[in-house]
């Protein structure tokens, strides 16, 4: 991965922006897109854009979601600590004993994770798998007033875990799902901004999927897309115990993975397919025989429907603050999105 798309990442996935949430990591988002992009601009739900124009061409979108799970305050007591509630699909055992960073209005607050230690507690506490109302968060306040002028109820938090490289390849960071998808769809336009495709070309950032789906909505009703390929991050199944009955046969750096099933438009699976292996791309292929848990399956059903291909990242431990994936992944997705599409021609039948 180049040096310039490189810094472009960490700083998108150090940006914290949990779903409702997702201003910061937006912003990062828009000023890369504003080097290349005809047109950059956002809606009142958040979600962003980058627009390569082809007016009166038919269009077609790149889109990855830019949230990330979090959590929320929910209560200050009278001691200064917060207690919180979660943005998003969390194990509770990974929030145990985590830093944490509370995103209020006049800047970031360090806090820390408390519980009460294992030396108080009975053998059935021990055993049992602590709830959200377990746990608080100390920010080292003196009072609910000391609290209250540093931090609102609502106030977003994330866990305070940023950006790092485990090998040349690997990265870490709590929100590659799915900020990776974001990082994908605007370097894909950036590879079709010199050699523009026969299509009125949008990246776009969405809103709110870990929660809602609420910004794959709103952007597929406004923008109609005839087609678009949706980015997410998978479950990458080469660790020990990891289910491939239910997720598949999927390596890191053995390519991005192209998804097969109710959601994904036939044609476009294969088309994806051929020009992978007439362009030595490497790629995996996953089933999804229902839903796939990605944008993907609001943005086919919206308005007249999209024709959808869905390419995926493969990432090991998501949902907690050491989600892994491959930068060689990043690159062969990105370059597998753009190529496709500079290869179809605008009255490309997408039609099963």
């Amino acid at each position: 991965m180049e040096q310039r798309a490189f810094e472009f990442l960490r700083r998108l996935l150090d940006a914290p922006g949990p779903s409702g949430f997702e201003e910061r990591p937006s912003r990062v988002w828009r000023e890369e897109a504003a080097a290349f992009a005809d047109e950059v601009d956002r809606d009142v739900l958040g979600n962003s854009w980058a627009r390569l124009k082809n007016e009166g061409a038919p269009v077609m979108v790149i889109e990855g979601h830019i949230d990330e799970i979090g959590l929320m305050v929910t209560l200050i007591d009278e001691n200064g600590y917060l207690l919180f509630d979660a943005i998003g699909g969390w194990d509770t055992q990974v929030i145990i004993g985590q830093r944490m960073l509370v995103l209020g209005r006049n800047g970031d607050v360090h806090g820390v994770v408390g519980r009460k230690a294992p030396h108080g507690m009975s053998a059935e506490d021990k055993n049992r798998v602590p709830e959200l109302r377990d746990l608080w968060i100390d920010i080292g306040a003196s009072s609910k007033e000391d609290a209250e002028a540093r931090v609102e109820i609502g106030d977003a938090i994330v866990i305070d875990a940023p950006f790092r490289q485990l090998t040349s390849d690997l990265v870490v960071a709590r929100s590659l799902d799915n900020r990776v998808g974001a990082f994908v769809a605007l370097e894909a336009l950036r590879l079709l901004a010199d050699d523009r495709p026969a299509f009125d070309t949008y990246a776009v950032t969405a809103t709110q999927e870990e929660i809602a789906f609420a910004g794959a909505h709103t952007t597929a009703f406004q923008l109609s897309p005839t087609a678009a390929i949706v980015i997410d991050v998978t479950h990458a199944t080469d660790y020990p115990g990891a289910d491939k009955w239910r997720n598949g046969d999927v390596k890191m750096a053995a390519g991005p993975v192209v998804g097969r099933g109710s959601v994904s438009n036939a044609v476009v699976y294969r088309a994806l397919g051929d020009y992978a292996q007439q362009n030595d791309l490497p790629i995996q292929r996953q089933a999804n025989p229902r839903s796939s848990g990605t944008d993907a399956d609001a943005m086919y059903l919206t308005g007249s429907g999209t024709a959808i291909g869905l390419v995926s990242i493969p990432n090991r431990y998501m949902h907690s603050p050491n989600e892994t994936v491959s930068l060689t992944d990043l690159d062969n997705a990105a370059r597998l999105i753009a190529g496709f599409i500079k290869s179809l021609p605008a009255d490309f039948d997408f039609r099963p």
